[in-house]
């Protein structure tokens, strides 16, 4: 079964708001957008890593970039109401585990109450018909079990990242129930696994902290080896909030909570990813270091995607072996000084070609 790709007619011309366009995964989507035709609007803080890949990749070319922190509702629903926007994707996020320990009124401040003010600007906002509100594959009260969670499992959260962003879907279906559905705008939100991919920066990232170790000859120090998750290339995901936005348009009744992430069989550990990863690289030292004094994270998490399957048409372009590589070939490319902006255009090609059932280049 081929992936069923985001629809280029679709996008063209479309106004969207994309929150959080300055991150890791709002940096891919901002361009892939632009590559779509879409009239696009960015909303986020300034670039949290140095160096950045909305900074490397050029991505305010081609859009319209603000600044603005999600925690400020009266500018926050200036923004939005100024772009008119048919689309909203919310993407803006403290999105890192342990950061939220360190920081967790913060975290709950932006991942609860940024949510609540991003969804409180569109009432009564005529032109929009589609809101995805981006969450995690984290939103579920974990039970270290091996069954894959389920759109209908409990929600809940040890950690204050995983908390706030249970509590976020929370909020979205409360604003879609009390507000927007009867404004006839059509809300979703979208749960995806980890994500993988060239130009995530952030502090404490396996394969980014395994490409700067290993290019510069140094050793890679890992934590949780055994750590089960649902990786995924962060193409995957992207693909899927822009079909889910599609079927919304056409559809109002499908919204509601969606799984997006790897087969469940296919979820790996920490360690079984920095194999593939490793033979990127001619040296590749690895030591593993055991941490009690760590803070409290899940252990094997793993997601049902057979809703986003049927109702979508969702499935992995690239197996957990391809997308490593594609990872690491990235970082190896751009340390060898190739264009940040190129490497990420290529990727989406060889990944709307694998989609629509041809080879990638």
């Amino acid at each position: 079964m081929n992936m069923v790709l985001p629809d280029p007619d679709f996008w063209r011309g479309k106004r969207v708001v994309l929150t959080g366009h300055t991150g890791f995964k709002g940096s891919w989507l901002a361009l892939w957008l632009q590559r779509l035709g879409a009239q696009v609007t960015g909303i986020a803080l300034p670039p949290a890593s140095e160096p950045s890949l909305f900074a490397q990749a050029g991505v305010a070319q081609g859009m319209e970039s603000h600044v603005c922190d999600i925690r400020d509702a009266g500018a926050t629903a200036a923004r939005i109401q100024a772009a008119r926007p048919d689309i909203v994707l919310h993407l803006a996020a403290q999105a890192l585990v342990r950061p939220s320990y360190a920081a967790p009124l913060e975290t709950y401040a932006t991942n609860v109450m940024g949510t609540a003010h991003v969804l409180d600007a569109l009432r009564g906002l005529a032109d929009v018909r589609v809101a995805v509100v981006v969450t995690t594959d984290k939103v579920y009260r974990n039970r270290e079990w091996v069954y894959p969670y389920r759109e209908d499992d409990a929600l809940g959260g040890h950690d204050p990242y995983s908390a706030s962003k249970a509590a976020a879907e929370i909020v979205a279906a409360s604003y879609r129930d009390a507000f927007l559905s009867a404004q006839g705008m059509a809300l979703a939100t979208a749960r995806a696994g980890n994500v993988i991919g060239g130009g995530d920066w952030s502090p404490e990232r396996l394969l980014p902290d395994a490409a700067a170790a290993w290019s510069a000859g140094e050793t890679l120090v890992l934590r949780n080896p055994h750590a089960t998750r649902p990786w995924q290339h962060v193409l995957e995901p992207l693909a899927a909030y822009l079909r889910l936005a599609e079927l919304l348009w056409n559809d109002a009744s499908q919204a509601g909570a969606y799984n997006f992430g790897p087969a469940p069989h296919e979820a790996a550990t920490v360690g079984r990813v920095i194999e593939i990863a490793a033979a990127a690289y001619p040296a590749a030292p690895v030591r593993y270091q055991s941490d009690v004094k760590q803070p409290h994270e899940a252990g094997l998490l793993a997601l049902d995607t057979a809703l986003a399957r049927s109702r979508l048409g969702v499935v992995p372009c690239w197996a957990l072996a391809q997308a490593v590589g594609r990872t690491m070939a990235w970082y190896r490319e751009f340390h060898a000084g190739a264009s940040a902006r190129a490497l990420c255009l290529s990727d989406l090609e060889a990944y709307e070609k694998a989609g629509s059932g041809g080879a990638a280049p």
